[in-house]
């Protein structure tokens, strides 16, 4: 199962890979976008630490929406407020009484926040944007079995395959696509984002586990 502590190892995990690879997301979005990827996502984890040490009383469902609404708010073109659904999304199919989740709350973690997402993107996977990472991950962990690691290994293999394989496409949204060609052959920063997000997910949830 999985408590409000386990959620917060998670979630401050992945706020330390999207903090420690800032940089390279920056690099990455450089190349063919306003290369403030890493910027954002660095503004996007250090408010992810500041909501976990102060989480007081909320449901893990309530937080999660909370802390979407305030990571829809930073400023830095487009990442805020799809960054901030992707959050809320992932406590948009949890009720208010679930305080421990099992695996299937896992997996409406993941359909709540794909949900969401497809709510306010038409995006899909091959047009080089953050969706080629997270609409894999979501139908990954859909299909896993019903066990919560396998669910979170699941969605962060297809998470970071999803992120490669956005090397080989071309834009089709933002500043990027009117490059077009040009873009093949290098991956898209959110996806890459994406992928350090879920990635982060799991790897907390692994180390939640063995400091039990």
């Amino acid at each position: 199962m999985i408590d409000k502590r386990t959620v917060s190892a998670m979630l401050l995990e992945s706020a330390d890979l999207l903090a420690s690879e800032s940089d390279l997301l920056s690099e990455i979005d450089s190349k063919f976008g306003d290369g403030d990827h890493g910027i954002t996502m660095l503004k996007i984890a250090k408010l992810i630490e500041q909501e976990v040490a102060a989480w007081d009383d909320e449901s893990i469902g309530s937080f999660l929406d909370g802390l979407g609404c305030k990571a829809m708010e930073v400023r830095g073109g487009s990442a805020g407020p799809l960054y901030g659904t992707l959050i809320s999304g992932l406590g948009f199919e949890l009720s208010d009484d679930e305080d421990e989740l099992g695996p299937d709350a896992v997996k409406r973690m993941f359909s709540g926040c794909l949900s969401e997402m497809q709510d306010i993107t038409t995006a899909q996977v091959g047009d080089k944007t953050m969706m080629d990472a997270l609409i894999p991950a979501c139908e990954a962990a859909k299909a896993a079995a019903d066990d919560i690691e396998a669910i979170l290994e699941a969605a962060d293999d297809a998470a970071a395959g999803g992120a490669r394989d956005s090397e080989r496409y071309q834009s089709k949204f933002g500043r990027a696509k009117s490059y077009k060609e040009e873009t093949i052959g290098t991956p898209d920063a959110g996806a890459i984002s994406t992928s350090l997000f879920i990635r982060g997910l799991h790897e907390g949830y692994l180390k939640a586990l063995q400091s039990h």
